[in-house]
């Protein structure tokens, strides 16, 4: 599952969110946005800082706090040692899922087939009509064991 480099129009889309919050989108986020928009997954933070040695773990850590808050980025949280960050779903328009490692903590992105997802969203609006909830978004992470652990 390919990802695409940082284009022009969702450079623009995050602009605009960080601007909804206040915030520019400086040298060092660019930098970290561009990284997460060519990875196949979400990353860590030492990941992040091995796909570019530009960057600063300390300034990488303020970067990504201000990018969740303006939610650009989404930060996932597994039993390993380190959370895992991605782009956000909405500002990529590439909606999808997770499989997460309960013994490494690894996570890959997964996509699933427009039946299963309509079903999930059919469900959601049923469950949330039925207790007075108003769903957002969904997410489904499988929990198992990846190749490397199994």
């Amino acid at each position: 599952m390919k990802r695409e480099a940082l284009t022009v129009e969702l450079r623009k889309r995050i602009e605009g969110r960080l601007a909804e919050h206040g915030q520019r989108l400086t040298p060092g986020r660019t930098s970290l946005v561009r990284v997460l928009a060519a990875a196949r997954r979400p990353l860590t933070i030492p990941e992040l800082v091995d796909r570019d040695h530009t960057l600063a773990v300390s300034s990488v850590y303020r970067n990504l706090t201000a990018l969740e808050a303006a939610g650009v980025v989404r930060r996932l949280l597994t039993d390993g040692e380190f959370a895992y960050y991605e782009l956000a779903d909405d500002l990529t328009g590439r909606h999808h899922h997770h499989v997460v490692c309960s013994n490494c903590g690894t996570i890959d992105d997964v996509e699933v087939s427009p039946k299963l997802e309509q079903s999930v969203v059919e469900t959601a609006n049923e469950l949330a009509r039925r207790i007075g909830f108003r769903t957002e978004r969904h997410l489904i992470d499988l929990v198992g064991l990846c190749n490397r652990c199994a």
